[in-house]
């Protein structure tokens, strides 16, 4: 028979067939790669063979022998098969039971030689082997096993689709392939000391010993970690070649600006904005992260770098994920801007801002005005150069927003904007590819801003601006609920604002749960907090007399922006909300946080939620409701409650949460092998030098075609730009 490719559809392999096929596919597995790369999550030890007088109540054991009897019994009360079977060595015999699994009569034959795997349970004094996994052997000793006598791969397993089913196809298609060809340099496995390729598949499903199987992970947590690595350094390679806008600083310039500014920078402001005027003065991209916790300032710093670019004549779009946050982002700029125009002479006039999302435009002028205009007028102002500095939605990415001189994007909350996005916002003007700043108050850990941001230069800015005082933070019981309630009143009566923040937006229908697992996560969020349920409970039953609004993400852009100006006005008292608030929205007034089902939110959201109040001079508070009494929960509460900072909370929340759920693993597309790598900062650090190295000696890896065509196809696969 010819040797099966890789890539060879599970459908046309012999065995599988369109029942197996069809649940293969549930998992994800279509193709004869798909299937192989599908590795065990566990191993079961059934390597040794006991003699059965030698067995143990609650052991978990092997045993190999002779049929010598088989039963089958019915139990019409519960309408169940029991099956039952003696198995006998040369040392003693012992009961085996199957239950509802009648087809066995066809396998267990009296006579009938075969190792049994399972748990040892003990009933009246009598030893038996309850549910064990069998595999027919023969007399052969030697005979190679899937099931028992070995260490056995557990896998992700799907309904009807068991990991005894997965290895009885695993293990024949491991003969039957192509051999794989091994694309890692050789200087690199011995190195890391890893197993070539096809040893490494061998080991990683059917390993001799726990060692082979660990080294086999090793292997392939490494090349995924190798490969992230090796895309992020060959893109900043790529990016270095490009030409960029050089960017001139005029320092005493720069020190007037910086002089006029309400307020004194903090040290590492300065720095970082050192660190990106210094990058911009290259002919190549800056391609920088500005982290830093919530309400830290990196607004500012990134607003005097847009100045600088505006005084060497050229523009820069800032871009932010929601019309919420792009409007606070154009009224911080426009006041900003206001503030350190009034403070210099006459002809260093502020540039005017325009500002752009899906539902409308305004524009901006040196004077603090602002006006509404229509999207083409302001995207002419925009081409001819008038407007210096533009903000607005992904509507800025649109084919008729053409800018005279792009000279820098900043983007916020969104790492992942490439030199293709770039070469569009650009469109229609010179070669050169404006220079980028991505702003993040999501602090990111070190092992992943070795991997998954290993291409981003950082800056971060570690103090907040004086004055700020610490939020206050508590985790609320439910029997406490009342007080919490009385708090919020009496600061509210004081004239300060509150944020309630709930995990859903309608509560969930119980009618619409059609099947069990539907109704068993159905049951799961009846007890959630919804918006719209406790808007209606507060604004009814507990608060009144006081002025409340409801804010969500299904609301139309107009809506929400109306909503939160109101609030931002301070006429409302208290804004029920979803995590719609999570990232930059800014009222100085606003001193209380309540967090319903805090449980449900990560370290790292529940961190941006509370960075939403402490924004002005007065004292505020961070209330987490929880009704859970879970040893977890109470665990990652208390560690926001003790994290000094953001980015000492993101370490903790990359342990308890591991990076799946930190990063999504939507947005990464990483396997879950190299997800779970990304924990061992040995291993990630061991990948970037290897990466390095190669890319020291044969930058175009024009000496390693098997590693470009690999990483090639990891792009695609993963998503990667």
């Amino acid at each position: 028979m010819a040797a099966i490719k890789l890539e060879t559809l599970l459908f046309d392999v012999p065995g599988v067939g369109p029942r197996f096929g069809r649940k293969l596919a549930q998992l994800g597995l279509r193709t004869v790669q798909d299937l192989l790369w599908h590795f065990p999550s566990r191993y079961e030890d059934f390597s040794q063979i006991y003699r059965i007088a030698d067995l143990e109540p609650g052991q978990q054991a092997t045993i190999r022998g002779l049929i010598q009897d088989v039963e089958i019994r019915r139990t019409w009360r519960k309408r169940m098969t029991i099956i039952e079977a003696v198995i006998a060595d040369n040392s003693g015999s012992i009961r085996a039971v199957w239950f509802n699994q009648p087809y066995l009569l066809n396998i267990l034959r009296v006579g009938r030689v075969g190792n049994f795997a399972g748990k040892v349970s003990i009933s009246d004094g009598e030893l038996y082997l309850s549910h064990p996994t069998h595999e027919m052997v023969g007399r052969d000793e030697e005979a190679e096993t899937r099931h028992t006598g070995r260490l056995v791969p557990i896998y992700p397993e799907t309904r009807g689709l068991t990991s005894k089913g997965l290895r009885f196809l695993i293990q024949p298609l491991l003969k039957m392939i192509d051999e794989v060809p091994e694309w890692m340099p050789s200087s690199i496995l011995e190195a890391q000391r890893l197993p070539e390729i096809n040893q490494a598949l061998r080991t990683i499903h059917f390993p001799e010993a726990i060692e082979d199987a660990t080294a086999a992970k090793n292997r392939f947590s490494f090349e995924d970690l190798f490969l992230l690595q090796l895309f992020h350094l060959s893109q900043k390679l790529k990016l270095a070649r490009e030409k960029a806008p050089r960017v001139q600083t005029d320092i005493e310039r720069l020190k007037k600006t910086v002089e006029a500014l309400p307020f004194t920078l903090t040290q590492t402001q300065k720095q970082s904005l050192w660190e990106i005027l210094k990058d911009m003065e290259q002919p190549r991209p800056m391609n920088r992260l500005l982290q830093g916790d919530v309400g830290s300032g990196k607004t500012v710093v990134a607003t005097l770098a847009a100045l600088v670019v505006h005084e060497n004549n050229f523009q820069t779009a800032l871009m932010a994920p929601t019309e919420v946050l792009a409007r606070q982002h154009f009224e911080t700029l426009r006041n900003l801007l206001g503030k350190i125009g009034v403070h210099l002479h006459e002809h260093d006039r502020m540039p005017s801002v325009g500002m752009l999302t899906a539902s409308g435009a305004e524009i901006c002028y040196g004077e603090n005005l602002s006006e509404k205009t229509t999207k083409s007028k302001l995207a002419n102002e925009v081409r001819r150069g008038s407007v210096p500095i533009l903000v607005g939605t992904h509507a800025l990415i649109e084919r008729s927003v053409k800018f005279n001189h792009l000279g820098l994007v900043v983007v916020d909350e969104q790492h992942r904007f490439g030199v293709r996005q770039r070469q569009a916002l650009a469109r229609g003007q010179s070669a050169l590819v404006p220079h980028f700043l991505s702003m993040s108050a999501t602090p990111i850990p070190r092992t992943l801003m070795l991997t998954v941001f290993g291409d981003l230069d950082i800056s971060t800015i570690t103090e907040l601006p004086s004055g700020r005082k610490n939020i206050v933070t508590k985790v609320v019981s439910s029997e406490n609920r009342p007080k919490a309630y009385a708090f919020i009143r009496g600061q509210v009566k004081r004239g300060r604002q509150a944020f309630v923040i709930c995990p859903r937006i309608d509560p969930p229908k119980e009618d619409v749960a059609k099947t069990p697992q539907n109704r068993y996560e159905a049951f799961l969020k009846l007890d959630v907090k919804s918006v719209k349920e406790e808007y209606e409970k507060l604004s009814k039953k507990i608060f009144p007399d006081l002025r409340l609004a409801m804010l969500h993400g299904q609301m139309k852009s107009k809506e929400k922006e109306s909503i939160m100006r109101t609030f931002r006005d301070g006429k409302t008292d208290i804004l029920v909300s979803t995590s719609v608030v999570e990232v930059g929205v800014d009222v100085p007034n606003a001193t209380i946080m309540m967090i319903e089902g805090s449980e449900r939110f990560g370290l790292a959201q529940l961190y941006q939620f509370r960075g939403r109040v402490g924004r002005g001079g007065h004292q505020s508070f961070c209330f987490l409701f929880t009704d859970s009494n879970a040893k977890t929960t109470n665990a990652r509460l208390k560690a926001i409650l003790e994290a000094k900072n953001g980015f000492e909370l993101a370490e903790k929340d990359l342990k308890i949460r591991g990076p799946g759920e930190f990063l999504g693993e939507a947005q990464t597309g990483l396997p879950d092998i190299a997800m779970k790598a990304l924990e061992d900062i040995e291993l990630v650090k061991s990948s970037r030098e290897a990466a390095v190295g190669v890319l020291r000696d044969d930058p175009s890896l024009k000496n390693h075609p098997l590693l470009r065509e690999r990483l090639s196809a990891f792009q695609k696969e993963i998503h990667l730009e």
